[in-house]
């Protein structure tokens, strides 16, 4: 099935959207791309669409400056989805640093006045009010931000042994941990929209507390889902977690669309 570029070089559409189909933005994990989800589309029905966000400085994008900051990002996003078609009947689903992103990028849409997502499906993240402990790593030294991707288990080792590799890989990562370490929580009001929290039962860095707090991020519905596996559970229990996705998917898609 032919991939289609929408209006701009942000999304990439999986799949045809056919009349009343549900379009799922899917936004990648800091030093990642939304490629990784490029094989999820195979797992939903034809109403489904998977659209991969690509961001500056990965991929197609590699020689574009990667953002350090959330706020910028969003509002481009938000533009560009003002310029695409990318209709009401539309979910988000982010992991990690895509949940921040999406969780912001439905707020701004909000302030624009514009229709929410039918749904945000936030994963590998705590709620973005609850309380960090974590100190930053986008500014350690080389080696010690190395050895902390090492610890979250989501780089392949190669990778990171790689030196031609990591002079490529690098700064587009520690400019997306930038952009996590640096966020600012500024409270709004809940959204409009059911949030379904994804989160592995092993990570040592997102709690289920943490995850549950999402509650108060929303005054539709809510759901939380722990999967085996660490941080990056998305890769470890895919099968799993993409069943889980297709059925919480049906359920949105026989709500009705929230307000702004």
């Amino acid at each position: 099935m032919r991939a289609m570029v929408l209006q701009s070089s942000w999304f990439e559409a999986l799949s045809p959207a056919h009349e009343g189909s549900l379009r799922l933005f899917c936004f990648p994990y800091a030093g990642g791309s939304a490629q990784v989800y490029r094989t999820w589309q195979h797992h939903f029905p034809v109403h489904v669409s998977l659209s991969l966000v690509h961001l500056p400085g990965r991929a197609k994008r590699i020689n574009e400056p990667p953002f350090t900051e959330l706020k910028p990002l969003v509002e481009t996003i938000a533009d560009a989805m003002v310029e695409s078609d990318h209709r009401a009947n539309y979910a988000f689903w982010g992991h990690s640093m895509g949940a921040l992103i999406s969780f912001e990028l439905a707020r701004e849409l909000r302030r624009r006045e514009l229709a929410l997502p039918r749904a945000l499906f936030v994963s590998g993240r705590g709620a973005p009010h609850y309380p960090v402990s974590d100190l930053p790593i986008f500014n350690l030294p080389e080696e010690e931000f190395v050895a902390e991707l090492r610890r979250l288990n989501g780089t392949p080792g190669e990778l990171l042994e790689a030196p031609e590799s990591l002079k490529l890989f690098l700064p587009t990562t520690r400019a997306d941990f930038q952009l996590v370490d640096t966020y600012l929580y500024q409270h709004e009001a809940p959204l409009a929209c059911p949030i379904y929290a994804y989160g592995g039962l092993q990570d040592g860095d997102v709690s289920a507390e943490s995850l549950s707090a999402w509650q108060e991020q929303t005054t539709s519905g809510f759901k939380a889902r722990m999967f085996p596996g660490d941080h990056f559970f998305i890769h470890s229990s895919t099968g799993t977690l993409v069943n889980a996705l297709r059925r919480d998917l049906l359920e949105v898609g026989s709500l009705k669309s929230p307000s702004t």
